[in-house]
């Protein structure tokens, strides 16, 4: 995996935090701590994960009556 790989990996997963948490905005839900995974980011060729956090119980259901 080259360099350039790894980065632009990190740039999608960027982007994929950015238009999930825009979504989510606009359905009136906020994941607060919604980012990449750093642990993901620390190996050799980076691929990223997208962490959804943790939320309220409140928001939970939210999440899933806008996921029905």
């Amino acid at each position: 995996m080259t360099a350039r790989h790894s980065a632009h990996c990190v740039e999608e997963a960027e982007e994929a935090v950015k238009e999930l948490r825009a979504v989510l905005e606009k359905a009136g839900i906020t994941l607060p701590t919604l980012r990449i995974d750093p642990a993901s980011l620390a190996r050799e060729a980076p691929c990223p994960l997208v962490e959804l956090g943790r939320c309220s119980v409140e928001t939970a259901h939210r999440l899933a009556a806008v996921l029905r």
